[in-house]
């Protein structure tokens, strides 16, 4: 049943997922400060000070450090949750494994932003994918809306007892984390019943044991089976959630979600906030005759190849956008699509694109469909 009173503010994006996370009630919190994660943190501790969020903010050295913490706390039965960006993802590396191996349910937001070096505060996706191996699962928000709504989710989706899996959610650094959009809030009581308090904790204290033993090769592997088992599940879990928060907010999510796809011969693919570039490009590209459609990841792990490969399967060519590259591979998003899509007899382009911050628009994305279209795009392209 959809929920009568809409509360309707204007946030930026680091607010609207502070907001959200306020609203999830997490027991501790470990967040350090880097560009263009830290007005969240700074809100945080707004609502922490005030009493409006009864949490612990643990005061930490390094974003290392603040994983670990909440880790930690993960593990004894609190709700966590922590955030960074690029370089600080990176610092963060060691404990994003230990997290995910150990499957500890964790939230983490992700203010996507360049990596070193040249030196970039802005925004691309290369910190985001770069752990996509780390058995998380990657949610990744087109607008603000996205960003809160998908953070309310990720802790729903995390603390289920079939998953027991970190999620990380993803959203476009200053495009989105510092633009001020309409949101549509749900009142404080709506997502309590949609995440009641977490029930249950991963020692027994009753007969508390080491956490992160060595394991026999054996052993070891038996533990990644049931990871890859654990991310399996989650896709329908994933999908679960999200038609239960379908119900009550009206808003549809979907591991992908597809834009003008049913007659659609030339697809774009995409993942975050430059969908809504490619979705102006889609119109544009109708109004010319060419029956163009979007193509957004939502769900980047676990990827979702079945849903991929059956819109791409219709299509006479994709040209897949990417804000990252596998260097001596290509685009990444890219690759995920072809490896989606094998054993079709459909062309697969690689537009790389938006590296470091630069500007992309719909008149960029225009001028690749046309020249799909005309099959005059080779396999792969930058935009310099």
């Amino acid at each position: 049943m959809q929920v009568e009173s809409k509360v309707i503010k204007g946030l930026v994006g680091n607010h609207a997922v502070a907001y959200a996370v306020k609203q999830a009630k997490p027991q501790v919190l470990a967040v350090y400060p880097i560009t263009p994660q830290t007005t969240m943190l700074e809100k945080l501790s707004e609502y922490v000070e005030s009493g409006e969020l009864k949490a612990k903010m643990i005061r930490v050295e390094s974003e290392h450090s603040a994983l670990a913490a909440v880790y930690g706390a993960a593990l004894a039965g609190s709700r966590v949750f922590t955030a960074t960006a690029s370089q600080g993802l990176l610092y963060m590396t060691e404990m994003i494994y230990w997290a995910g191996g150990q499957r500890v349910p964790i939230v983490a937001a992700v203010a996507t932003r360049a990596i070193a070096s040249p030196w970039s505060i802005l925004d691309d996706h290369h910190d985001f994918v770069s752990k996509r191996d780390a058995i998380w699962i990657q949610l990744m928000a087109e607008n603000v809306q996205e960003a809160y709504d998908l953070t309310i989710q990720a802790f729903k989706i995390s603390e289920d007892k079939r998953v027991l899996l970190p999620v990380m959610m993803g959203f476009d650094g200053f495009i989105l984390t510092h633009t001020l959009e309409k949101v549509e809030l749900l009142p404080d009581n709506v997502v309590d019943a949609f995440i009641p308090p977490r029930d249950f904790n991963l020692i027994d204290f009753s007969d508390p044991l080491g956490i992160g033993q060595v394991a026999s090769p054996e052993d070891y592997i038996y533990y990644r089976y049931e990871a890859q088992r654990a991310m399996e599940r989650s896709r329908e879990v994933i999908t679960e959630v999200e038609r239960d928060y379908e119900d009550i907010t009206g808003r549809k999510y979907g591991l992908i979600d597809c834009y003008m796809c049913d007659d659609a011969e030339y697809i774009i693919v995409s993942m975050g906030a430059w969908s809504g570039d490619a979705r102006v490009a889609v119109q544009k590209e109708r109004e010319k005759g060419i029956r163009a459609g979007l193509l957004k990841v939502r769900t980047f792990r676990p990827f979702p190849k079945d849903e991929v490969k059956q819109i791409v399967g219709k299509s006479r060519g994709v040209v897949v956008f990417d804000r990252s590259v596998s260097y001596g591979s290509g685009g990444v998003l890219a690759n995920e699509v072809k490896s989606a899509s094998y054993g079709l007899d459909v062309p697969i382009h690689s537009v790389i694109a938006g590296l470091g911050g630069k500007d992309v628009r719909p008149l960029h994305m225009e001028k690749v469909l046309d020249d799909l279209a005309l099959n005059q795009l080779e396999d792969e392209r930058w935009l310099l």
